[in-house]
């Protein structure tokens, strides 16, 4: 049973602030980041930052979009376990393509033990690419992955035999990519020095070589210094977050479902990896949208399972500055 919290009387500015704080920890692409906020009285403003959108790897802003919906849905986490309900109106305006969502402090609200329990989990979400242990993933975990998923977004769990197919899709997405010398020098620089500071995936979060697994992840170019032992996956769980539409919209709650489901297996003890890869190859991701029976449109491929304990004290990635543009009239 959940137990109440009493709500803290913050002033809603001070609120807001450690809202977008907190989104500052959401998944990302390549931990681009690319999001920015604008503190308003009484709201926050959420726009895009297409100067670290991939313009090689997603030239139509997807990923940039999930990315965003991720960091949307870590903003509300927060304020619910601070005691505030939020009013969220998403792409509120034509004129300013950027201006992704507005979110509005209503009213307080008594925060929940399982408000508190996800937002906790927020700076303790991390994506580990190493192999998952040989310990099967719980129905009941996945069960409670899936349903804070489809809270937001739809949510496909794969068979076995669509894992194959999966895995053959992800193979090619990645030698396509390899062949790219765009794509390369793109990986290059959000894996190198040229990210900018706070930002991009340092050599300690990439793994030290290749890991033997079913569905490969993406090939960054390089090897990083994260150890990885001599697990398979093969007790990993696939699954496909998709919409009814491939548009910026649908990319959006996408996004939040991704925090959902990703702040919840955090709480569970469940590794998640995005498979972005996959997405972004036009003929890989026909392949998955044939594997739904064309019932909606691919937008991202997670791995979870239970994390390789052999490693302990994983690195986490770097994060920029969080603190919002304010408006002169703020609280």
């Amino acid at each position: 049973m959940s137990h109440a919290t009493t709500t803290v009387d913050r002033p809603r500015g001070d609120v807001l602030i450690g809202a977008a704080a907190a989104a500052g920890f959401a998944p990302s692409i390549l931990n681009t980041q690319p999001w920015r906020w604008r503190l308003e009285p009484g709201r926050l403003q959420l726009f895009a930052e297409r100067s670290r959108q991939l313009t090689v790897t997603d030239p139509q802003g997807r990923q940039l979009m999930i990315s965003c919906g991720a960091a949307l849905h870590h903003a509300r986490t927060a304020l619910a376990a601070a005691g505030w309900t939020a009013h969220v109106t998403r792409l509120p305006d034509t004129r300013q393509p950027d201006l992704l969502a507005t979110l509005t402090v209503a009213d307080p609200i008594a925060a929940t033990e399982v408000a508190g329990r996800l937002a906790r989990a927020i700076p303790a979400r991390h994506t580990d690419r190493r192999p998952v242990s040989d310990q099967p993933l719980p129905a009941a975990s996945v069960d409670a992955i899936a349903a804070a998923a489809r809270a937001h977004s739809r949510l496909h769990i794969f068979t076995p035999d669509q894992a194959l197919a999966l895995a053959s899709a992800a193979g090619r997405a990645a030698a396509v990519q390899a062949d790219d010398p765009r794509v390369r020098a793109e990986l290059a620089h959000w894996t190198g020095t040229a990210a900018p500071p706070g930002a991009g995936l340092p050599a300690e979060v990439l793994p030290e070589h290749p890991a033997q697994t079913t569905v490969p992840g993406r090939d960054f170019g390089r090897g990083g210094t994260l150890p990885i032992g001599t697990g398979h996956d093969k007790t990993a769980v696939y699954a496909l977050l998709f919409g009814d539409a491939d548009e910026p919209a649908n990319w959006l709650r996408t996004g939040e479902a991704l925090s959902a489901a990703w702040l919840t297996a955090t709480t569970l003890g469940v590794s998640v990896v995005p498979l972005s890869h996959v997405i972004e190859v036009l003929p890989a991701r026909l392949t998955l949208r044939r594997l739904i029976n064309g019932l909606g449109s691919p937008h991202l491929v997670l791995r979870l399972g239970v994390a390789d304990p052999e490693h302990p004290g994983y690195v986490h990635t770097p994060r920029l500055a969080a603190t919002p543009t304010t408006d002169s009239s703020a609280e």
